[in-house]
């Protein structure tokens, strides 16, 4: 039988305390193996006073006596400890000490210049704290609740401001959902819309593993072919910043997309995941604001704060919105509404766009390192925008420096890797990402791997 000992009678604990007395053998033998099964596994620690033999009694529904003598027996053999006044508690038990651990081989530390990974040291630590105060302070009693799977009114608030000051989105709050990041967003409007999908011939496969089944699209240095466009029911597109090559889509293909998603009654996802960051020049705005209706857009938080917050958002055409909120579910799941309402704060107090403008500064200035660190060895392709750069290397190069960078201790990332399985090989280069934390002390040890193999 197990026994459930209460509260008080475990009040060191402060719960339950499950105590296992069944097995083989009588009740004071059984309780005896229990209590000492529990010490050897650490489940009562050293110095935990134990209920009296009464109370445990009580509990157990067994006779005092009993308790008494199995108590007396784990004394004896040290397990526990009884002194008048204090109790019967958790004897303080040497352990023989445990053999000298082999040690062990460390690997070399690898800097991780991982694609688009964002630098974290800056999170705004200090100013997300003033906000998540001053939201906690003025939460509302509905905040602590189960939660609206459209996402805490606030922020959508506070978004569709943003989105259409600084992006050019044409948002209404009523229209925006709140998610944990683009890959929930792409989880969701995979059950939304039928196969295939279009995606561009170079992306995330990770992005490209959420669909049920994808369409390669050629691409060039004016972003996505929009004129090899399949009859699909959706476009996956990254037009301000394609990634990873790093183009933006020309003037005529934004428009031309639009056109073809309205040819075909289709949908553009436009995946905005660095839009702020643009270098050269003013930011261009979202594909979206030429056609709410036609155009689903898609952004999050992990470029411009941290992956760590899982905060993403999708403003949708207004016939998807009540199949996305009821695909989330009837309550919010994967969101925390206390930190949508801290980013609701950061964002209509200001503190969103200052942070946007230090880290552009921060990030121009990496960029920069970067190609003149590469002169005259390779061409950084792309326009100067984002947090990662593609080096292209001539044929066959990509393996020897993918192997030579891990050799000096530098992770970067083969472009193969983006490749979409059905398009043939047709270039060889390397993806980092300058806004990595590591960025400054991989630099010099990249760029003599690639002095010495390209």
């Amino acid at each position: 039988m197990w026994c459930t000992c209460s509260v008080e009678s475990w009040a060191t604990f402060g719960s339950d305390f499950y105590l296992d007395v069944s097995g083989p053998g009588g009740v004071r033998a059984r309780l005896t193996r229990s209590l000492r099964e529990a010490i050897r596994s650490a489940r009562l620690a050293p110095g935990t006073r134990l209920p009296s033999s009464r109370a445990l009694a009580l509990d157990l529904g067994i006779a005092r006596n009993t308790v008494a003598a199995a108590y007396d027996e784990l004394v004896a053999e040290g397990w526990l400890t009884a002194r008048h006044g204090s109790g019967t508690r958790v004897a303080q038990r040497v352990r023989p000490p445990a053999s000298p651990a082999r040690p062990a081989v460390a690997a070399p530390a690898v800097l991780d210049l991982t694609p688009s990974t964002p630098d974290i040291a800056l999170f705004p630590r200090t100013a997300w704290l003033r906000s998540a105060r001053r939201a906690l302070t003025a939460a509302p009693t509905d905040a602590f609740g189960p939660g609206d799977p459209r996402g805490r009114i606030e922020l959508r608030v506070a978004l569709a401001e943003y989105l259409a000051r600084a992006r050019g989105v044409r948002a209404d709050p009523e229209r925006i959902v709140i998610v944990s990041g683009t890959a929930h967003s792409l989880r969701l409007l995979n059950t939304l819309l039928p196969g295939p999908f279009a995606v561009e011939s170079y992306g995330l496969d990770f992005h490209r593993g959420l669909l049920s089944s994808t369409v390669p699209v050629r691409v060039d240095e004016a972003g996505m072919r929009v004129e090899e466009l399949p009859d699909v029911a959706a476009a996956l597109l990254t037009p301000a910043h394609q990634f990873p090559l790093g183009g933006p889509l020309h003037p005529w293909r934004r428009a031309a997309a639009v056109e073809w998603a309205r040819s075909v009654d289709g949908l553009v996802l436009e995946d905005d995941y660095d839009g702020e960051f643009r270098y050269d020049r003013d930011p261009v705005g979202a594909v979206q604001g030429l056609d709410p209706e036609r155009v689903v857009y898609l952004g999050s938080a992990s470029k411009s704060l941290s992956p760590a917050l899982r905060m993403g958002w999708m403003v949708l055409p207004g016939h998807l919105v009540d199949a996305a909120v009821a695909e989330k579910g009837d309550r919010e799941q994967y969101a925390s509404a206390l930190d949508q309402l801290t980013m609701a704060d950061f964002v209509a107090s200001g503190a969103y766009d200052t942070h946007v403008r230090r880290m552009r500064q921060h990030y121009r200035e990496r960029r920069d390192q970067l190609v003149s660190a590469l002169q005259p060895h390779l061409r950084v392709p792309g326009i100067p925008a984002g947090l990662h750069a593609v080096l292209e290397l001539p044929p066959g190069g990509e393996r020897r420096v993918l192997d030579a960078a891990l050799e000096v201790g530098v992770g970067v990332v083969g472009l193969g890797e983006f490749r979409h399985p059905d398009v043939p090989w047709d270039r060889d280069g390397v993806v980092l990402s300058f806004g990595a934390p590591a960025f400054p002390r991989a630099l010099p040890l990249l760029r003599r791997v690639l002095a010495e193999h390209c």
